[in-house]
């Protein structure tokens, strides 16, 4: 999910969340079936066009006729692999299931006739000098191939709707669970629906992390990825606020906090519906304004376009498009936290862009009425001087947004602030809480007013949408944290007040990390250097038997990749430390999390010596094969804990679940990206499969931990 603009976010349910992707299918639902479907379609199209594009009039051999031949029955084989997958959906769904087959019955019947057309023992040939002539009956192919594809076409768009009908259910289930537990009046209750919640959202995150891998607009994937981040978060904030609530009934601060989470989670399933169905509620527009970036853009191309046309526009729009551009620049020059040299500097610019206009409507008008050379060249000359001068505005603008962010960023890097409102509230300091949510406020400030001009220099759609990401998400964070802070305050000794007041300074701490990866994906698309970085881009969709091995040919990596191999491989060897210590904890060697865990981290140390060139992994199908080993090991020690959680109290028993929920998804998730090819990309391949084996090492070491524990406790209890 780059955490911007798929922002990274902490655990729970909602940890599938992830990297823009669910990581793995539903087991046996639609999802399957649909990726079946356009597995299928795929080489379909291929040899459709293959006979389509067949010349007529010259003479084939009978290799060649055998060959087209071949290629018909492909596609009816392909066909009725199709329809298959279009049947199993037609009858999982009754109210398309006639829709659905009378278009399977279409692209069969399609087939069938590609089929025969295609068929040497039917065609109709004559002999001459030991050729043949080819069949003649191209129409009947090229009818049949295009009652096929409407078919196919048919087929999928209702699947579509299947899928968007079930995304909608699923919203409504975790509406309909969400409303429960916000009247929820026990702990125990509140237990039990929680667990039900829990396991709406993971089906939720499972439909629309598939639905995001399909998106193919790029502006709506960034959308997507936002509001599943969002989901994310607030799933361990909707956790700790309404345990809080629960244990201090009569706190408006922890009321206040809690209502927080649950309208923000709402706006967010809305927001994926809105994405889904494509459609915005109650007939609403998108009324946000376009960046400077985008309309200096815009308005480059309108004025380079005059060379082709001189009447392609009125001059009064092109001086209102520029006038508002420029007026845009305000939210720069009217900041207290822009400094004296920038603002100036961007005056001077706005001014010059201004002269720069009206000397080009001045040529311009010349133009219109003369076409001679002097005043061709006089416009040419007129256009590049106006487009210089937006060249250095642009310029000006992204060295004061990204200087601000860079300095607000490192100033804010030890988080202050936070912990001094941790401290006041274990202490019960009313005055300094007061003192410090001031503080807060003025950070979030800062920061909301930097995401607000980062975005006018982000210079693409999906940054823009991460950085509306992040101005919302400090606004709302920033406020929440304070209620949070108030109410530990109030109750000092409350274990469950600290813990929830941690749970949002984390969500703060991790937002401002997401800000620094994003300032670095502006500045690396403002010079040029983007590249496969964001991570809201899906996964591509596995491949079976693992077939995409055989792509995986060498490619050595520049020295910048070596060393972020070996940086990641560093930390993977210091998580194996950690886990071979928890694991020396425990005085039963045999039990079962143990051994699992023994495994899992031998593994990752295979991993972390592959990294150096050492070790017994030499290439990078063993490092392939041994991760998919890897995966599979932590879906047993899943299951193993997910046994010993049975035996836990209500609270424990909770606790644990959501540290294996945060487990599951990664392990799907590791096992899709090493199916996946990556066209040759074995270095991004790694990498990933390294940062995905990390997150679980440090899940393991937590889990390990948190099992001795509540082991140790459970026997001092007993």
């Amino acid at each position: 999910m780059a955490a911007s603009p798929g922002p990274a976010g902490v655990g729970g349910a909602g940890a599938v969340y992830g990297s823009g992707s669910s990581g793995f299918a539903l087991d046996s639902g639609l999802e399957i079936k649909t990726r079946s479907v356009e597995q299928t379609l795929l080489p379909l199209v291929s040899q459709i066009t293959t006979l389509i594009n067949h010349k007529d009039n010259t003479k084939k051999s009978d290799k060649t006729l055998q060959a087209i031949q071949r290629v018909g029955q492909a596609v009816n084989l392909a066909v009725g692999r199709f329809v298959k997958v279009g049947e199993a959906i037609a009858n999982e769904n009754w109210d398309l299931k006639e829709e659905i087959n009378i278009a399977c019955i279409e692209a069969k019947q399609a087939g069938e006739t590609i089929a025969a057309l295609t068929d040497i023992t039917n065609l109709n040939h004559l002999e001459s000098d030991g050729q043949i002539t080819i069949f003649t009956d191209k129409t009947g192919v090229i009818k049949a191939a295009r009652l096929l594809l409407s078919s196919v076409t048919k087929v999928l768009l209702l699947a579509d709707r299947v899928v968007i009908k079930q995304i909608i259910t699923s919203r409504n289930k975790v509406l309909a669970t969400m409303e429960r537990l916000e009247k929820v009046n026990s702990f125990q209750e509140f237990v039990q629906i929680f667990s039900q919640f829990g396991n709406e959202m993971v089906e939720f995150a499972h439909l629309s992390g598939d639905r995001q891998n399909d998106l193919k607009d790029e502006k709506k994937k960034a959308k997507m990825a936002a509001a599943r981040a969002v989901l994310e978060k607030c799933t361990m904030m909707l956790l700790t606020a309404s345990k809080t609530c629960l244990r201090h009934p009569n706190c408006e601060s922890a009321h206040k906090n809690k209502e927080g989470v649950f309208d923000r989670m709402k706006v967010a399933l809305d927001k994926v519906i809105e994405i889904v169905t494509d459609c915005k509620p109650n007939g609403e527009t998108d009324i946000s304004s376009i960046s400077i970036f985008t309309g200096i853009k815009e308005f480059k191309m309108n004025i380079e376009a005059l060379r082709e046309n001189l009447y392609f526009q009125s001059k009064e729009n092109l001086s209102v498009t520029l006038e508002v551009i420029l007026e845009r620049t305000e939210d720069f020059t009217d900041s207290a936290y822009t400094s004296h040299e920038h603002r100036e500097r961007i005056l001077e610019l706005s001014t010059q862009a201004r002269m720069e206009l009206q000397q080009l409507i001045s040529v311009w008008i010349q133009a219109q009425s003369k076409k001679t050379k002097s005043i061709a060249e006089g416009l040419e000359l007129s256009i590049l001087k106006i487009s210089h001068s937006l060249n250095e505005l642009k310029k000006e603008l992204h060295s004061t947004a990204t200087q601000l962010a860079a300095d607000l960023l490192k100033y804010h890097a030890d988080h202050v602030v936070l912990k001094a409102l941790k401290l006041t509230g274990v202490e019960g300091n009313l005055e300094a809480l007061a003192e410090y949510a001031c503080k807060l406020s003025e950070q979030k400030e800062q920061l909301v007013e930097t995401c607000r001009l980062l975005r006018h220099i982000s210079g693409t759609e999906p940054l823009e949408i991460t950085c509306i990401h992040a101005e919302e998400t400090f606004q709302v964070t920033g406020q929440q944290i304070i209620s949070a802070a108030e109410t530990l305050t109030l109750h000092p000794s409350s274990k469950i007040a600290k813990e929830n007041l941690d749970v949002f300074c984390e969500a703060w701490e991790s937002q401002i990390s997401d800000m620094s990866t994003l300032l670095r994906e502006i500045n690396d698309v403002f010079e040029g250097r983007r590249g496969e970085k964001y991570g809201y881009l899906s996964l591509p969709k596995p491949m079976k038997n693992n077939a995409n091995l055989k792509s995986l040919k060498p490619d050595k990596p520049d020295s910048e990749e070596q060393a972020k191999i070996a940086k990641l491989g560093l930390k993977l060897g210091l998580l194996t430390s950690d886990a071979d210590c928890e694991i020396e904890k425990w005085e039963d060697q045999e039990n079962e999390i143990v051994q699992y865990g023994r495994n899992m981290s031998s593994m990752a140390y295979s991993l972390y010596l592959f990294t150096r060139g050492e070790g017994p992994l030499k290439t990078s199908q063993d490092l392939i094969h041994q991760l998919e080993v890897f995966a599979a090991e932590g879906l047993k020690l899943t299951a193993s804990v997910q046994a010993f959680s049975k035996q836990l109290k209500d609270d424990d028993k909770l606790m644990l679940l959501l540290e294996i929920n945060k487990l599951i998804p990664l392990c799907h998730q590791l096992q899709t990206v090493t199916k996946t090819s990556l066209q040759n990309k074995v270095f991004l391949k790694v990498d990933k499969c390294i940062t995905k084996t990390r997150s679980m090492m440090a899940l393991l070491v937590q889990l390990l931990s948190l099992c001795y524990k509540l082991l140790k406790k459970s026997e001092t209890r007993y």
